[in-house]
């Protein structure tokens, strides 16, 4: 009898996209995020200008800056800018390279579907070619470095800030970069650990690039805290305190009654007494700094300058714990708990001006586990980009340091693998050989985009370099140089990038490619209704 008559399960009007609508939406969608980072790929990539609502700008070219900056509505492409995001918390570098692969990967799945392939044998293609391409990364594509050769760290610190367009300044950032993660480099039994967290970064406006520098301590963003105390001290010990110098107020509502002057003055007393006895506290371990989370009373704080000794108050407690790790000095509660040993050492604790502001130096610290670079640019667009492009560098050292393997840079990597995988591809057989094929095609992009945006031809640059990595006389590690648009040895030019950001990116590509690739269906989900009005239960008259 109901033969004939539809059956409405979802809503009329309910938004809904199915099967190829669906599929082709959202690979335009993530396509069109690819296409916005793909001209900043590389050293000759452009700078986009990001402005927002409220007028302020941002002048990159990092690919994860960008993508977070922007404001993306569409579902799709909003998985694409996941993808930059988890790059930059696992690498650091490689954000763009990971886009605009996972871009070219569903361009290229797009023709496989037009062709009747399953998106689920595509996704499964993708993924063999995937484990594949990360067998030949780790056993013949990566080249080993030793924790201790500050050469091959330089060259891969230089590698990332290369492609940052951080000016002339290259060497002086990348040997910055080198020396703060030797200086923070741990061993955890046979691992080699070196955590970036431990590095502070400092920026200033004013000066130029080339006054960055590393300090062996920490600098903190503060002033002493009152003017009388000493500008500077020599030989410093430092007690870290994160609980405040001052007298809180009761947790339950008290009240005092002051019949006379005399309690009022026996009051104040009281009170004095409380803070001298800080003081004394603080004295009597031997600490002539003092650096504090919580706040400190003013009253405190004329007690200490008369002792002679610098105080700072309200500093982060990751600064604190940085200071810690510098120092060797421990963190404490009470002030009443504090002792000579908990106290940490510098040689030098000073106030100096920066611009316009005082900061406090504490330098000289004798083994320090963490360390503060200070990065100064002509003006506030430039000390961003500068230190965008130090944060890079620091996690790629880092990575090349725990990991110790290093791949050829300037799209070799990819070449490469793409002539392998052709290879490798009839050995898979069925459809998913030609998604395979598909897979080795799309990692050509990023030598394509590299030579685009350094004004070359890019056909002919595709094609000189595949003739370099086939044949009889093949060499892996010949890609684009970027100076004269020819094929030649990357190792040997010295651009060379961590292993772990070229495994990522192909890991992040192939996983959103995969993922959008398997929705069939985009329905609008419940919306949840608004309140009526008149505030809650009731209409307004």
């Amino acid at each position: 009898m109901l033969q004939g008559t539809p059956i409405l399960v979802l809503k009329e009007g309910t938004e809904r996209d199915q099967g190829r609508g669906a599929s082709a939406n959202n690979i335009q969608a993530a396509r069109a995020i690819a296409d916005a980072v793909r001209s900043t790929l590389g050293p000759r990539g452009m700078d986009k200008m990001l402005v927002d609502s409220m007028g302020d700008v941002t002048i990159t070219n990092d690919g994860v800056t960008i993508l977070k900056e922007i404001d993306v509505e569409h579902p799709a492409a909003k998985m694409l800018v996941e993808v930059a995001k988890t790059q930059d918390q696992q690498c650091g570098d490689g954000t763009t390279t990971a886009v605009v692969l996972a871009g070219d990967l569903l361009k290229r799945a797009e023709t496989l579907l037009e062709q009747d392939v399953h998106p689920t044998v595509v996704a499964r293609g993708f993924h063999l070619a995937l484990a594949e391409g990360t067998r030949l990364l780790e056993k013949e594509i990566g080249i080993p470095v030793k924790s201790d050769d500050a050469k091959a760290l330089l060259d891969v610190a230089l590698t990332a800030i290369g492609s940052k367009g951080s000016f002339g300044a290259r060497q002086k950032l990348g040997s910055i970069a080198v020396e703060a993660v030797q200086r923070i480099v741990e061993r955890r039994g046979d691992r080699i650990v070196a955590d970036v967290d431990l590095i502070k970064l400092e920026k200033r406006h004013g000066g130029t690039i080339d006054d960055s520098e590393l300090i062996s301590g920490i600098v903190l963003d503060k002033e002493r805290g009152h003017p009388r105390m000493p500008l500077a001290v020599h030989g410093a010990k430092i007690a870290l305190l994160n609980s405040a110098l001052e007298i809180k107020k009761t947790e339950i509502e008290g009240k005092i009654n002051i019949k006379s002057p005399q309690q009022m003055q026996s009051f104040l007393d009281q009170e004095d007494t409380s803070f001298r006895q800080m003081v004394a506290a603080v004295k009597a371990a031997g600490a002539n700094v003092v650096v504090g989370q919580k706040g400190i009373d003013d009253v405190v704080l004329h007690y200490l300058a008369k002792e002679g000794i610098y105080a700072v108050k309200q500093v982060k407690e990751s600064d604190l714990q940085k200071l810690a790790r510098a120092t060797g000095g421990k963190i404490v509660t009470g002030i009443r708990e504090l002792t000579a040993s908990d106290l940490g050492t510098a040689a030098e604790v000073e106030q100096r001006k920066i611009g316009d502001d005082h900061m406090t130096y504490i330098t000289g610290c004798q083994n320090p586990r963490s360390v503060t670079v200070l990065v100064r640019g002509g003006t506030e667009h430039v000390v961003q980009e500068v230190e965008r492009a130090l944060q890079d560098a620091l996690k790629v050292v880092s990575s090349t340091l725990e990991d110790g393997v290093v791949c050829p840079g300037g799209g070799a990597t990819e070449i490469d693998l793409a002539v392998r995988l052709r290879k490798f591809a009839p050995t898979v057989g069925g459809r998913e050989q030609l998604a395979v094929e598909e897979f080795a095609q799309a990692l050509e992009v990023i030598p394509w985009a590299l030579a685009e945006n350094g004004g070359y031809d890019a056909i002919n640059v595709l094609i000189e370099l595949r003739h370099a990595h086939e044949g009889a006389s093949a060499n892996r590690n010949v890609g684009i140089n970027l100076n004269d648009g020819k094929a030649t040895d990357m190792v040997q030019l010295k651009v060379v990038e961590p292993l772990r950001v070229k495994r990522q990116a192909l890991s992040s590509a192939v996983e959103v490619a995969t993922m959008i690739l398997r929705i069939d269906d985009v329905i609008a989900s419940k919306k949840s209704s608004p309140p009526p009005p008149g505030g809650p239960g009731g209409h307004s008259h």
